[in-house]
């Protein structure tokens, strides 16, 4: 990893494992100069390779996306870099708190405390770095012609559906209105009982069958299966999206000669919306209420993993999977949607709209897909990690998880609940490690 001590605090990161194929996302300076790329070297780190590794950061943090297919530093090599300039590194990406967690961490794991504290305490004036300021604005995009939307490829837009006809008939509305207008709509719905009648009428090409089983992944792996377009576009029925929606997909997938263009989604109940949703850059996820991709991925690398099915993280699992495959996935905001996160209805009722908040008192803590996808692909240890990063901010209620001041209050109650959650754990544990045999 491009630092070392970003195991602590994004031990499951996309970017910790090296892909098939190194599109150049953490630059070399040759690479930054020769585009243009105005970032100066931080003189206050101690090591020049940590001072390079910063630069390739802030790029790719800013949004610099390398079109060129050329690799950039092999940040995946193991390097010990001075402790010092970990904690400087820290200190320019992560909230103050996150850092003192990380000093814990290494003196309760038995490393050397006067250089830890001395390290701590060096530059604990450093103020966070604001990417948003720095981001990248890709001028020749809004005048860009893309010859993909020119020759009309066969779009199709797939949606799994469950009891949410009300908002189902919006997300129709939406897409009669989409100025591009090749495409089709599978909807694989699984309403008890199913009204067909609803289906009728519509200004688009419209493909549904009633599947019987409630099952999330099933369908979206039928479906797929079914579609005729060379693209597929994964989407909600509880979302809404502007007319210019697919175009700007495609044009994304276009202009940056991607494999998958990540469109953000904006929730009206959860987490706060990070600031990065507000320019392109690399994609370390893959949403599949929104998410354009070349149906061919699907028939080289799989198709999405049923072991999620009735849990959570299934899409971020294949997001991972193409990274790791070598696919290109940028992060699109101009292709947004706003996702209404309904209470009723959807293939969600069947699990949590949260992998780390369990229905039941007594059941594992997280959902064990999502220690299964961590140990799968990231091992024990890191996953240890995750699970001390997450566990406790997870006590408070979904809906106020953005809650700055409940966060902090969720702290407290850890002497008192730490027996509970560590059963929930173990119990995660468990079953996540039977997942593992069946893979």
């Amino acid at each position: 990893m491009i630092f070392n001590f970003l195991r602590y605090l994004s031990p499951i990161w996309y970017f910790n494992l090296k892909p098939a194929l190194d599109f150049g996302f953490f630059p070399t300076e040759e690479q930054l100069k020769r585009d243009g790329f105005l970032l100066n070297l931080d003189e206050k780190y101690l090591s020049k390779e940590s001072k390079i590794r910063d630069l390739a950061w802030n790029a790719f943090k800013s949004g610099y996306i390398n079109n060129a297919y050329e690799p950039g530093i092999d940040v995946w090599k193991k390097v010990n870099l001075p402790v010092q300039d970990e904690y400087l590194f820290l200190r320019k990406n992560y909230h103050s708190a996150w850092v003192l967690y990380v000093l814990l961490i290494r003196l309760f794991t038995f490393h050397n405390p006067f250089v830890e504290l001395k390290a701590y305490f060096k530059n604990r004036e450093v103020k966070r770095v604001d990417f948003l300021k720095l981001a990248l604005n890709y001028e020749l995009y809004e005048s860009f012609e893309s010859d993909l939307i020119k020759k009309e490829p066969l779009v199709s837009v797939i949606i799994p559906t469950l009891n949410r006809y009300v908002y189902l008939k919006d997300v129709f509305k939406d897409l009669e209105n989409q100025t591009y207008k090749n495409f089709e709509v599978i909807v694989v719905d699984q309403t008890e009982p199913f009204q067909e009648d609803f289906y009728q009428g519509w200004n688009f090409k419209l493909v549904y069958w009633h599947q019987k089983e409630k099952a999330l992944w099933k369908a979206r792996n039928s479906a797929i299966q079914k579609a005729n377009g060379d693209y597929v576009l994964l989407y909600d029925d509880d979302s809404l999206v502007d007319p210019n929606w697919i175009e700007e997909h495609l044009k994304c997938l276009d202009f940056f000669k991607a494999d998958l263009s990540s469109g953000v989604s904006l929730s009206v109940v959860g987490a706060e919306i990070p600031l990065n949703y507000q320019y392109f850059r690399w994609s370390d996820q893959l949403d599949t209420g929104n998410v354009l991709l070349k149906k061919e991925i699907f028939y080289k690398i799989g198709f999405f993993d049923l072991q999620f099915e009735k849990q959570r993280m299934g899409d971020g699992e294949y997001g991972l999977r193409c990274y790791l495959n070598g696919y290109k996935n940028i992060s699109n905001h101009k292709a947004k949607r706003i996702h209404l996160k309904v209470s009723e209805g959807g293939l969600r009722q069947m699990g949590s709209w949260d992998g780390w908040r369990p229905k039941k008192i007594f059941g594992p803590r997280p959902v064990p897909s999502v220690l299964y996808l961590s140990r799968k692909y990231f091992g024990a240890s890191n996953t240890i990690y995750y699970i001390m990063n997450s566990i406790f901010p997870s006590l408070i209620p979904y809906k106020f998880k953005g809650n700055k001041k409940l966060k902090f209050v969720s702290f407290l109650f850890i002497p008192f609940l730490l027996p509970l959650v560590i059963f929930q754990v173990i119990n995660s544990w468990k079953q996540s490690s039977k997942m593992l045999i069946c893979n």
